[in-house]
């Protein structure tokens, strides 16, 4: 169950010939692949990839109509050697994951692709999940790129101008034999355009054709002497063959006055990402209008690698200056700009990084800071239509911003409200406070929120699917143990063999805590192996501990409703004090509850419209019984738990209280009873369409409550008396 269905956007995807297509970034880079005539497509999802997955998987049927081949792989290393059927047959394909981290998943399979090439146009899209709303390492796609030498496209923000791109991609791979690489952004996939529209192509040549007439070409297998002759063929043929075909098709763009026409001595040479944030700082400055008609010359590299010498020299004639625009680094493309420029033995200088941050997002304030520096000290007379703003724009420094940073605290990311994982962190705090600290290796997914407040658990995050493994050191005997956390996604993706397995072949004296709440969550909730849900198109209900036992562990506890945080607390300490040998795994099962809320909500509501008798549960705390203390919110941290103010003159603290967001986990209970603290809390049960039996169970409860209220209350007024 992925969090957005596009079953109704899929349609889209069916029109054909001169049709105007309207939608988001992602439907269009689908269009495009099935304008291209693929014949398969793979990947593993992750930001801001996801609903690209998401978006394959809900048109899986006009897929199989166009006889092209579908598939959520197991991992991004998977998805990679997917592509090795481009390798000998003439067959399109094409893969998508989440960068860096999807690329280092499948480097090594991208390495081999790469080095003995492809005959079939082959192309990986990666989501460059760069800069302040990235959840990974900050790194980019391009040192993989020129490492193994794989074209680099990297369009501008502009629908027509993406599709464009995918479908020349898989004939510049093909006109090169080398593997592509199209990275889009997160504002790339998600910006809603329009660009006319292609008939779909069912592949010349399918799967099914490649099965039945096999090939083989020793040339294009990675091993001694043809290895060695792929790096010159690279050099030799390849790479003149892809400058050339790139050239020939203006894949790159030129964008403002050229030749006699400029007025000024500088340009801008820009990365395709980048264009629509330039144009929005031009805007600024008064150098461009929202269309793109700038008053400086601009280069746009929609293919970031490899350089195009020609088209450099070309750009940078008759101009003193230029400013490169990559975000991110270290510089390569300023690099290879200045190295073509000193072969050319050009007058012109390069700037970049001199003038714009080193690291982190180029927003249009940003750039229009750097931008301004540059042509202060190149080419001023620009500026002479610069609104007369000080520090180049409006909101550069926000003086009001500055004050809410001092007074508003920051807001670390958390759990969402009734979260299974959250007892899970509570019993492991409870276990702490009476066995001392534990070494705690952490990993990718929703449960890394662990490692902030207000559970503060966790030392190390070393990938996804590596919590085990980044315990593997902790192998020693002392007088604690180490505990290692991962979830499910990342359990199926590879930390069953190199974390689980890893530790029974080493006898791993350390605990193993498997996350399972049935989906890959923190990606949009899409299936997995041990999925419970009925997939037509999966094979689900595999269960985590059958795989467990299959690699020879034999301490291995199953929890099913992580809720009972006592019993969570007492399988815990049994893991950290048992005198069994080997790894102590424990699977602590519950669904994800944002996932169950999309499953049972319109149930629920359907349930209630056709006039079915439902019980909806919620909590509260009662305000006499709760003695502010706030453990409970300590130990759980859930959002629909704050503190509220009472009128009794005679109480200061604020009690504990629970908002309307409550999903009735009862993990908040739980935790107050597993820690002894106060019995505030109590469930309510509110019944939609009640039969006569409950209405007059409610009103024998109403006459009894009532009698007891006045009853306490004439006692109170006569004590006072």
């Amino acid at each position: 169950m992925a969090e957005r269905s596009f079953a109704k956007e899929v349609e889209d995807l069916k029109l054909g010939e001169g049709d105007l297509f309207r939608g988001e970034g992602i439907l269009a880079i689908t269009k495009a692949l099935l304008q291209s005539g693929v014949a398969y497509v793979g990947g593993y999802q992750g930001s801001p990839i996801s609903h690209l997955m998401d978006v394959l998987a809900d048109a899986n049927d006009i897929l199989d109509d166009l006889g092209v081949v579908f598939q959520s792989s197991a991992s991004e290393a998977t998805a990679g050697a997917m592509l090795s059927a481009s390798v000998m047959y003439p067959l399109r394909g094409a893969v998508a994951w989440k960068s860096t981290v999807g690329t280092n998943m499948a480097s090594d399979a991208l390495s081999n692709l790469s080095s003995g090439g492809v005959t079939g146009g082959a192309m990986v899209i990666v989501g460059e999940d760069y800069g302040e709303g990235s959840s990974i390492m900050q790194e980019r796609t391009h040192a993989f790129a020129m490492k193994s030498q794989m074209w680099l496209l990297d369009p501008r923000p502009e629908q027509s101008c993406i599709v464009n791109l995918i479908e020349k991609g898989f004939e510049l791979s093909e006109a090169s034999n080398t593997p592509v690489m199209l990275q889009v952004r997160v504002r790339s996939c998600h910006m809603t355009g329009s660009f006319v529209c292609k008939d779909n192509k069912r592949p010349v040549f399918t799967l099914r054709d490649a099965m039945n007439a096999p090939k083989r070409d020793l040339s294009r297998i990675v091993l001694p002497p043809a290895a060695y002759e792929h790096e010159t063929e690279k050099i030799e043929k390849r790479w003149p063959a892809g400058v050339n075909f790139i050239q020939e098709n203006k894949l790159n763009e030129f964008f403002g006055p050229a030749g006699r026409d400029r007025q000024g001595k500088t340009g801008l040479i820009v990365v395709g990402g980048m264009y629509n944030s330039t144009i929005r700082a031009l805007q600024l400055l008064g150098l461009s209008d929202a269309y793109g008609n700038s008053k400086l010359p601009i280069y746009v590299m929609n293919v970031a690698y490899p350089t195009i010498p020609g088209e450099v020299d070309q750009f940078c004639q008759k101009l003193d200056s230029v400013l490169i625009i990559e975000e991110g680094q270290p510089e390569y493309i300023e690099q290879s700009i200045n190295t073509v420029i000193a072969r050319k033995k050009r007058p012109v200088s390069v700037h970049g990084k001199d003038y714009l941050p080193m690291g982190g997002d180029y927003t249009a304030a940003v750039l229009t800071r750097g931008i301004t520096r540059f042509l202060e000290e190149h080419d001023p007379q620009q500026l002479g239509n610069r609104a007369p703003v000080p520090d180049a724009a409006p909101f550069l420094s926000n003086p009001i911003v500055e004050k809410l940073k001092d007074v508003i605290p920051p807001r670390p990311p958390g759990l969402c409200t009734g979260c299974p994982e959250r007892p899970i962190f509570a019993s492991m705090k409870l276990v702490f406070e009476e066995m001392g600290e534990h070494h705690v290796s952490a990993d990718i997914g929703c449960h890394l929120f662990s490692i902030l407040p207000p559970f503060n658990i966790g030392a190390t995050t070393m990938g996804y699917g590596l919590g085990a493994a980044s315990a593997a050191a902790f192998n020693v005997p002392g007088a604690k143990r180490s505990i290692a956390i991962m979830g499910d996604g990342g359990f199926w993706h590879n930390g069953l063999t190199s974390g689980i397995g890893n530790a029974v072949f080493n006898k791993h004296d350390g605990v193993f805590i498997i996350v399972e709440n049935y989906y890959s969550a923190a990606t949009g909730g899409q299936d997995i192996l041990s999925s419970q849900a009925y997939n037509k198109r999966r094979k689900t209900n595999n269960p985590i501990t059958d795989a467990l036992k299959g690699v020879g562990a034999t301490w291995v506890r199953q929890i099913d409703h992580t809720y009972d945080v006592n019993k969570m607390r007492a399988v815990l300490t049994e893991a950290l004090t048992t005198d069994a040998e080997g790894p102590k795994i424990i699977v602590a099962s519950s669904e994800c509850m944002l996932n169950k809320q999309r499953r049972v909500k319109p149930q629920v509501a359907k349930a209630i419209k056709g006039g079915e008798r439902v019980i909806k549960e919620k909590f509260g705390v009662d305000e006499d019984v709760c003695t502010g203390d706030h453990a409970c919110i300590r130990l759980s941290g859930c959002p629909s738990l704050s503190v509220k103010e009472l009128d009794d003159p005679l109480r200061d603290d604020p009690v504990a209280s629970i908002d309307t967001t409550c999903v009735a986990c009862g993990n908040c209970g739980e935790v107050a009873d597993a820690a002894v603290l106060c019995p505030s809390f109590f469930r309510a049960e509110v019944t939609h369409n009640p039969t006569s039996w409950d209405r007059f169970r409610d009103r024998i409860s109403a006459t009894v409550i009532k009698y007891l209220q006045n009853r306490r209350e004439t006692r109170t007024v006569s004590f006072e008396g």
